[in-house]
């Protein structure tokens, strides 16, 4: 497929510049109506056989998050779960809440998310690779990034972002739908809908 040719082109790329720790980053829940916008970042170490291996496998079943029924999304996310805790594979989600959302804006709320999540990661290294979905940018200390559009269809780093996000984005929707019944947050997880 198109997105294990661009990873395995990808790896050699980046063997040859000697960059080896990769971030994916992208959001869930910038178009909903109510809960917070979700942005997820995965982070590895290519040098990493055993993970390099392990996606190679799961990589047939990883598109956009919003192309995967959320029971796949929901058995991917499980499978990361199992690499984060046997490998060098690190994943961070910020939840950032709907107040700062509509005192500050969809933007600012974006850019919030991104630094928590970075903050989180980058363990004091900025030499990172980043890679980021469609308009999304990091702080300007991170002068390796690239943003590719519909990178989450293209590229497994922010597609393994965009379905963390997303996962977690639907599970705190589904608290708040146990807290607030009457509103179906459950079912269209905040999103408009008749």
């Amino acid at each position: 497929s198109f997105v294990f040719i661009s990873f395995v082109l990808y790896t050699v790329f980046m063997k040859k510049k000697q960059e080896h720790l990769i971030v994916g980053i992208d959001e869930a829940g910038r178009g909903p109506l109510a809960g917070p916008v979700a942005v997820g970042a995965v982070r590895y170490d290519q040098r990493d056989v055993a993970l390099m291996k392990a996606l190679k496998t799961l990589m047939p079943t990883v598109k956009d998050s919003k192309q995967l029924s959320e029971k796949k999304r929901e058995a991917i996310n499980k499978e990361l779960g199992i690499l984060v805790r046997t490998t060098s594979l690190q994943i961070e989600v910020s939840l950032v809440s709907a107040r700062v959302i509509d005192t500050k804006g969809i933007s600012y709320a974006i850019r919030k998310g991104i630094e928590n999540v970075l903050t989180n990661l980058a363990g004091g290294k900025e030499d990172m690779e980043i890679l980021l979905d469609g308009g999304l940018k990091a702080p300007d200390h991170f002068a390796n990034q690239k943003t590719y559009i519909k990178g989450d269809a293209t590229h497994l780093p922010i597609a393994l972002a965009s379905i963390a996000a997303k996962v977690k984005r639907d599970r705190h929707m589904k608290s708040l739908d146990r807290r607030f019944p009457k509103h179906g947050f459950a079912i269209h997880k905040g999103y408009g809908t008749k």
